[in-house]
């Protein structure tokens, strides 16, 4: 088994959490305000992470500028497609449709792994590309 398989799980289980209370949270709170409070929530997780690691000696945490700003680009990201399932599930969307959702990101994520960096471009990865694109499309109805 691949050494950073059970990362994968853990995260794929806080995710899918993650929009469960965004569509609960949705009809209680407004998107913006909500937002912040996801984002604001999960910086200070981090930074309790973050302390745990200095105060157990465990700091291995290395700073570049470009790090930096591409951290920053993906907490733009972040955030703004917090705001996004916000508004999605007070209009009415289902939480039903988010894995189509992310199937769609994941689809620019393999787009960009093969265009970018090099990753094997397989006829099953083409085609898990396609299927995700048109279970995106599937949703408008």
């Amino acid at each position: 088994m691949a050494p950073w398989f059970w990362y994968a799980v853990v995260a794929a289980v806080l995710y899918g959490a993650h929009q469960i209370f965004t569509r609960l949270a949705s009809e209680h709170i407004g998107d913006g305000i909500g937002g912040f409070v996801v984002e604001a929530v999960a910086a200070l997780t981090i930074l309790l992470y973050l302390g745990f690691l200095w105060l157990s000696g465990r700091w291995s945490q290395k700073f570049s500028l470009i790090g930096f700003n591409y951290s920053a680009l993906t907490g733009i990201c972040v955030g703004a497609g917090t705001v996004a399932f916000f508004l999605l599930f007070q209009r009415g969307g289902p939480l039903s449709a988010v894995p189509a959702i992310l199937a769609g990101g994941a689809a620019i994520m393999a787009i960009a792994g093969i265009a970018f960096f090099q990753e094997p471009a397989s006829w099953q990865r083409s085609l898990g590309i396609i299927f995700s694109i048109v279970g995106l499309f599937l949703l408008r109805r």
